[in-house]
């Protein structure tokens, strides 16, 4: 037996026991001439892997089948073209030459202000390339749950924003809420992260970020619904205090919850390895609670 069969194998919070090792198995025998992608398929179809609007969670599956590969507990088929996800996210946007003519003076003249969710559209490259170009952390394709939004003003783009899934555990926000892991397991899903914020470079106007974040708290709940199908009660993100202070959050009347212990979700050293981060929240339901803490939300 592999060395990593032998300890319990988890991905993305689901035990994977050996049983589940051997369907898997079993399924890659049975369709031998399968490609990695249809064997992902195949897989979601079996297990009832699929987001609550009903679409499979393709991507999240091929990301775990890839690391028992990896593992060396499966044999996945050779991979035909780029299937690694990881190298996919890795890959870099194709460069758009924005519109930077410098955007300058009070609030009041930009408006209005539009924000549009981009994702699956044809401004969707625009809104990776503004993030790769200009965005410190640089553009990453996400995984899983998202929003992105581009923000224009009289037609030139000046921000971008990027909404994603909750990470699962989370101690200050857990502690915040309240609920215990059986309710956290449950509902992680009704809360969306803050990964990405950008206010393009050219773009000096004051107040706009917390104009557009408390604008965006207002919507998001609604295109989350629209999209996935569940609704959303808490927002969250990290702010690096070496690089920023988080003027903009607390303007829009979000909270300091405290901060990150500076170990990443894969960490088994139980030692910082990044830097630290304050947690901020924004609850979006006055009894975003006691719905959260519901197990059978």
């Amino acid at each position: 037996m592999p060395a990593a069969e032998a300890a319990t194998l988890r991905y993305r919070g689901r035990e994977l026991t050996g049983a589940n090792i051997e369907f898997i198995r079993q399924l890659i025998a049975t369709h031998p001439g399968e490609s990695r992608s249809g064997l992902s398929v195949k897989l979601c179809e079996a297990w009832d892997l699929k987001q609550r609007n009903g679409a499979l969670r393709d991507m999240v599956c091929r990301s775990m089948l890839l690391m028992l590969d990896r593992a060396g507990v499966i044999e996945l088929p050779p991979a035909r073209g780029n299937y690694d996800p990881a190298v996919q996210r890795r890959q870099r946007p194709e460069a758009v030459v924005p519109d930077n003519r410098p955007v300058r003076g009070p609030l009041s003249r930009l408006l209005p202000i539009e924000i549009e969710p981009v994702r699956r559209t044809p401004r969707e490259a625009l809104f990776n390339s503004l993030m790769e170009q200009y965005h410190y952390l640089r553009y990453e394709r996400p995984v899983g749950e998202h929003i992105k939004y581009l923000i224009s003003a009289q037609g030139q783009a000046i921000a971008c924003a990027a909404w994603s899934s909750a990470p699962r555990h989370l101690g200050a926000r857990d502690r915040f809420i309240g609920w215990n892991p059986q309710a956290r397991r449950c509902n992680v899903h009704l809360i969306a992260y803050n990964t990405r914020f950008l206010i393009l470079p050219w773009v000096r106007v004051e107040q706009l970020a917390s104009h557009l974040l408390a604008r965006m708290a207002v919507r998001i709940a609604q295109d989350w619904e629209r999209l996935y199908a569940h609704p959303i009660y808490l927002l969250e993100t990290f702010v690096d205090p070496q690089r920023f202070r988080g003027t903009c959050y607390r303007a829009a009347n979000w909270q300091v919850l405290g901060t990150t212990t500076g170990r990443g979700h894969n960490d088994q050293t139980k030692q910082a390895n990044r830097s630290i981060k304050q947690v901020l929240a924004y609850p979006l339901h006055r009894r975003f609670r006691e719905l959260l803490c519901g197990e059978g939300a």
